[in-house]
């Protein structure tokens, strides 16, 4: 069976569609050229995987870039190893690299854009469980019984350990929080909601960042809510270096006035 990969936003599907409904949706976009496929062995022949620290986790990403051009980041956290977020690409030596950091657990997505190939990813991996938030249940486009759907608005992984249902973005957008953290204080794990601003000292919240639709006060607001009780002090974004070291907690904060203010200004 041929497995196509929307070139645009990387989602791998279990035959070549017509269409992407990942693309068509007004959170993501068509590509100029229109609608264009590769497969994950021609992905292979043209692109590797970059394996490098980013502040002090092993990140893993495109190289050259391609589609959105998120990175996963490996998180040792001692009780479990996840994989946050997928990639469309998968190869030997990033499978190798992430045993011999102790394997990966599971592997927790932030939102639909990142799912790629994560059915690919889990299988490299030896079958480890793939947990999505049940609301966003219709944007899986290739099945698999390692998908796991968790409900509500948190899912304990363990005692340092917490995916916390963000919204805003999608429904079901997540972030996890690190209790722990590797530096004292915690951190959040983010992708789009919230996201890490290029100046790294503050966040932002939309529906669509290609688009540049607003995100409606009310899902910032519930947004706030969900994230009140957390500590952090670093907070890692969607892609290579845009993190906030220290102080993440208070930017966080800091971009939710700033974002309310603004709304009704």
């Amino acid at each position: 069976m041929t497995m196509s990969i929307c070139e645009t936003c990387g989602t791998q599907y279990p035959d070549t569609p017509a269409h992407c409904p990942m693309c068509e949706d007004e959170r993501q976009y068509v590509g100029a050229l229109g609608q264009t496929w590769t497969t994950h062995d021609a992905l292979k022949t043209t692109h590797t995987l970059r394996l490098e620290d980013d502040d002090g986790l092993l990140g893993i990403g495109l190289s050259p870039a391609f589609a959105i051009n998120q990175r996963a980041l490996h998180v040792p956290t001692g009780a479990v190893n996840i994989l946050w977020e997928c990639l469309s690409l998968v190869t030997d030596d990033a499978v190798a690299a992430l045993k011999s950091r102790g394997g990966v657990d599971l592997i927790a997505i932030s939102h639909p854009h990142f799912y790629a190939s994560m059915v690919e990813w889990s299988e490299a991996l030896g079958g480890v469980p793939i947990l999505l938030h049940e609301a966003d249940r219709e944007w899986v486009r290739r099945p698999s019984p390692a998908i796991r759907f968790w409900r509500g608005d948190s899912h304990r992984l363990s005692d340092a350990v917490t995916l916390i249902r963000s919204g805003g973005h999608f429904p079901g957008s997540t972030v996890l929080h690190w209790k722990d953290g590797l530096r004292p204080g915690g951190a959040l794990l983010a992708g789009d909601a919230p996201q890490v601003a290029r100046n790294r000292r503050r966040v932002s919240f939309m529906r669509s960042y290609p688009n540049f639709l607003p995100m409606p006060t009310s899902e910032i607001r519930a947004m706030q809510a969900r994230l009140a009780g957390c500590a952090f002090e670093d907070v890692y974004g969607y892609t290579w270096g845009r993190n906030i070291i220290g102080g993440g907690r208070a930017a966080v904060d800091a971009s939710f006035e700033y974002h309310l203010a603004a709304a009704v200004a």
